[in-house]
């Protein structure tokens, strides 16, 4: 695949303006099942907090959810991160989990 046909996707959150993750399509930044698996060199942002609130998920294994605070805002269980992830999805391995569908993100895909 040449560059003009790589997809740049961006991704922000809504109510602040900020820009949370931007990157291209591929290992680094993984589509899948309907969210974005986003290696940390592609997160635009330092705003990102554990919860500390463990949950399991019976295939990819244990996860802490992230909580989004920028500035005096803060988006609680905006993403997700597994800290004992499944070794056969090397693609979820700590990254940051983003789903395509919350209302307070918007994802522009561009291609480039």
């Amino acid at each position: 695949m040449n560059k003009k046909n790589k997809k740049l996707i961006t991704i922000t959150h809504i109510p602040t303006s900020k820009i949370i993750a931007r990157g291209f399509e591929g290992w680094g930044f993984m589509a899948f099942e309907g969210n974005y698996y986003i290696r940390l060199k592609y997160i635009r942002t330092t705003g990102f907090q554990f919860s500390y609130i463990p949950r399991f998920c019976i295939y990819k294994f244990l996860y802490v959810w992230l909580h989004l605070k920028v500035k005096d805002y803060k988006e609680e269980f905006i993403a997700w991160m597994y800290v004992i992830p499944n070794p056969l999805l090397p693609f979820i391995w700590f990254r940051i989990g983003l789903p395509r569908n919350h209302h307070a993100l918007k994802i522009e895909i561009e291609n480039v």
